[in-house]
């Protein structure tokens, strides 16, 4: 699960919590929704109680596992991939510990962001809206 996912749920109001409820409530049945320590952490800003993003998970039904060390070493390789390629956007580290975890747990990613998480773990499945299509 990537955050910008969870960012979606927060608001009915967000452009995109239509196609993230109904992805969500449909993978729900089969699968079980597992975000990580460094999601939790970049979710956890919206809010000013450790309670709140508590009661946030609960609600969804979300599984906090951490990273095993195989998907941080990784991330660190990927990480440096991007380095060597001079893809300077901002932040970007939370990413590569997401698709490695992603990676090594050969678990499904639902995202909206292909670019990084497609050319540096192309063998996780990635669960996107058609963005050609637009918003439901």
């Amino acid at each position: 699960m990537d955050s910008c996912i969870i960012t979606d749920l927060a608001s009915s109001e967000s452009l995109w919590y239509q196609w993230s409820a109904e992805t969500l409530e449909k993978l729900d049945q089969d699968h079980t929704l597992v975000i990580n320590p460094i999601i939790y952490a970049e979710c956890s800003i919206g809010y000013a109680r450790i309670e709140e993003v508590e009661s946030v998970f609960e609600h969804l039904g979300f599984t906090l596992k951490d990273i095993p060390k195989e998907a941080l070493f990784l991330a660190g390789k990927a990480f440096l991939q991007y380095k060597k390629r001079k893809d300077e956007k901002g932040n970007v580290l939370p990413d590569f510990f997401i698709g490695a975890h992603a990676a090594v747990s050969n678990y499904g990613l639902v995202t909206r962001d292909r670019g990084r998480f497609s050319t540096y773990f192309p063998g996780v499945q990635l669960i996107m809206p058609d963005l050609n299509m637009g918003v439901n």
